[in-house]
């Protein structure tokens, strides 16, 4: 198995997961208001499988990826949140349906996209495994907000080091979305997952580290978790610095979740 056939796997599995939680769901249901201020759990849902069309467009059609870029460059703070809200407006099985043929869509681009090459998206270039990870880490993250809202103990799985992954990448971009210099040298990164297993990036004897829950880091990435509600345990100012502003995913930094 590949790196992208894991990856999609792993992909589908949280997909599932979410799927399951909201394809019972009746109109009120589907109408509950969740953790991200404006939206309930049909905008949650509508924001991914919109995303996850987009980046079909972005791997399989350049005129209407350019046509995506024209319009978010015309509205750079409100077109993403209009397109959910707009997207939301479908009745539930519908949503669902079209939901369903975007993430199918999806992994087949990604499959389909030739070895080596990368696919233009808002920020950098992405691989095909690289999109691969940062629609598990929106997917996971969203689906964690849905099952707040219905009132769902979510399942962790070792599948989360795949955000653990991203948000260890991401230290310098966190920094520069805060108009803040990266600091120069790396940081040790041990945490535990949810197996119990071990998994580390960075020089052992590095000076500044983070220890700790993988889940807790995972949570904090993307933003869904205060840095005081965390048992994650920061070695040296510039590592501390770095868990108050740390998020994994690209735009803007958001305003975060209020203490517990």
């Amino acid at each position: 198995m590949t790196l992208l056939d894991d990856l999609l796997a792993d992909l589908d599995a949280e997909g599932d997961l979410l799927w399951n939680a909201v394809a019972a769901l009746d109109a009120d249901g589907w109408a509950t208001p969740t953790p991200a201020a404006g939206w309930d759990v049909s905008t949650q849902v509508a924001h991914l499988l919109w995303t996850d069309e987009v980046a079909v467009a972005a791997a399989t059609d350049k005129e209407a990826w350019d046509a995506l870029v024209v319009a978010a460059i015309n509205d750079p703070t409100g077109y993403v949140d209009q397109a959910a809200l707009e997207v939301a407006r479908l009745a539930p099985q519908a949503l669902l349906a079209r939901w369903g043929a975007a993430r199918t869509a999806l992994a087949a681009a990604l499959r389909g996209l030739p070895e080596g090459q990368k696919m233009p998206w808002f920020g950098p270039p992405m691989s095909a495994a690289s999109m691969a990870t940062a629609r598990f880490m929106e997917t996971w993250a969203h689906s964690l907000d849905v099952h707040e809202a219905l009132g769902l103990e979510p399942t962790v799985t070792d599948r989360i080091r795949h955000v653990a992954h991203l948000g260890v990448r991401t230290r310098n971009f966190a920094f520069g979305v805060h108009e803040l210099t990266p600091p120069a040298e790396e940081f040790r990164i041990e945490l535990t997952a949810p197996s119990g297993a071990t998994w580390a990036w960075g020089p052992e004897a590095a000076a500044q580290s983070v220890r700790g829950p993988a889940y807790d880091f995972c949570l904090l990435v993307t933003q869904r978790v205060h840095r005081d509600d965390t048992a994650l345990v920061a070695t040296g100012a510039d590592a501390e610095q770095w868990l108050a502003i740390a998020q994994a995913f690209a735009g803007p930094a958001g305003e975060g979740r209020a203490p517990r």
